[in-house]
């Protein structure tokens, strides 16, 4: 069985490399080359063309770097307070009305008030229409499932004994929160800050509803843009016969921003990768 279970994982991430090394190949083949023979795991004709428009278009696209940045380090630590507060509140069991409101973060994880009236209200009534909350705030600062996570782990990996010793001694909530259980609960915070930060750097829906400044576009919106411009250009070739079309950026040039984006992701994940695992197991525990 052991090995049966070696041949399947060894399966699956061959399954996932692939696709990535596929990209940074693509990435790295003359254009030209690539549209008449495709793309190739081991490319006959290498080109740098496509980090060379990276570099002189850097300043659009390491201004939308930036902005993602912001967006991931801001976005994931709120998230992160948020979610372990309310974690903790709801892990007490003398909280009035705590099953109740838990029960209704979990409806959320099944139903929502859909996209029109959320796009109502975050910019007719909070005005995050071409700001940078508008990226933040919506849809990813909290769900249910993440607090889900971080209060089963606080009920079943931290003893209470050790919270009511503290009472004891007079240590009110906030400083049991901050001196017990955050220190006590890196696994699960490090697995729920890792799928913060994913999911915010690779959102791009935030983007498409809330921002129209170029300026203020994110690397996966900035693709996202630069595709439909591409697309609608080779749909429309024969009404834009005139139109400049000799700086859009080649496929490979796309495919080369898109290794530049997913590069700090596979940079971090090595080092979040032993507090995942242990954080989901946990976490996933009912207490």
């Amino acid at each position: 069985m052991q090995a049966l279970a070696h041949i399947v994982l060894i399966i699956f991430s061959i399954c996932v490399i692939v696709p990535f090394w596929l990209l940074i190949a693509a990435s790295f083949s003359d254009s030209g080359y690539a549209v008449a023979n495709g793309y190739q795991f081991f490319p006959e004709k290498i080109s740098f063309e496509a980090y060379e428009y990276i570099l002189n278009q850097w300043m659009q696209i390491g201004r939308a770097y930036g902005v993602t940045i912001v967006v991931t380090v801001v976005g994931t630590a709120g998230s992160l307070i948020i979610v372990s507060m309310l974690a903790y509140g709801l892990s007490q069991k003398n909280l009035p009305g705590g099953k109740t409101v838990f029960l209704l973060i979990l409806i959320t994880m099944l139903f929502n008030g859909g996209i029109v009236p959320q796009y109502m209200i975050y910019n007719n009534y909070f005005h995050l229409k071409n700001t940078i909350w508008g990226l933040i705030i919506p849809n990813l600062l909290l769900n249910g499932f993440t607090v889900m996570l971080v209060k089963n782990y606080f009920q079943s990996s931290i003893p209470p004994e050790l919270s009511e010793a503290m009472e004891m001694d007079g240590a009110g909530p906030f400083f049991i929160y901050r001196k017990l259980m955050l220190p006590l609960s890196k696994p699960i915070l490090a697995t729920v800050g890792l799928m913060s930060a994913v999911s915010y750097w690779n959102d791009w829906n935030n983007g498409l509803y809330y921002i129209t400044d170029s300026k203020l576009y994110s690397m996966q919106q900035l693709l996202n843009e630069m595709n439909n411009n591409v697309n609608f250009l080779a749909n429309n070739s024969s009404l834009l016969a005139g139109a400049d079309i000799g700086h859009l950026p080649t496929a490979t040039m796309r495919l080369a921003i898109a290794v530049v984006a997913i590069i700090p992701i596979l940079l971090v994940y090595p080092f979040f990768q032993k507090f995942f695992a242990k954080g989901i197991t946990m976490g996933a525990v009912k207490g």
